[in-house]
């Protein structure tokens, strides 16, 4: 019975192993395309937060950079998708993400429960929080482009 589980473990980790790459890259792919057109379209749930952290910013109108960030978003996707433009993909969610990370900062009364910071964040806070995870997707996925 031992070896049955064994092997029937070690059939699934190499399963896993085959397509986790391949399906982590599509799921970031499908993600910053799908919700960086939102924001082009003026449909994203995340608007009214990106559009306070970058109402500040010099230059364009915080609609505006709405719109950037959208079509920012929408190439990091497209990055994603194919091994060639991985290390275009990173660069871009690199620089993508100092600006998305932002409001934890300069919006604590938005990111966070009122009183509560650093550790009970709100809705917005864990939705900026979980990039984390995106964070380290990207250096996994990273960690495989010099490999054939």
């Amino acid at each position: 019975m031992k070896d049955f589980f064994d092997t029937t473990d070690r059939r699934i980790a190499e399963s896993m192993n085959k397509i986790g790459l391949p399906a982590l890259r599509l799921s970031m792919g499908i993600i910053f395309i799908w919700f960086g057109i939102l924001k082009t379209i003026g449909l994203s749930p995340a608007e009214g937060l990106v559009l306070s952290t970058v109402n500040w910013m010099p230059i364009f109108s915080a609609e505006t950079w709405l719109v950037i960030i959208g079509w920012w978003e929408v190439i990091i996707g497209i990055c994603f998708l194919f091994k060639p433009t991985l290390r275009i993909a990173i660069g871009l969610l690199a620089m993508q993400m100092a600006g998305t990370l932002l409001p934890l900062f300069i919006l604590t009364e938005v990111t966070f429960q009122s009183g509560a910071f650093p550790y009970a964040p709100t809705m917005e806070g864990q939705y900026i929080i979980k990039n984390l995870l995106i964070i380290s997707a990207a250096i996994v996925i990273g960690g495989t482009v010099r490999k054939v």
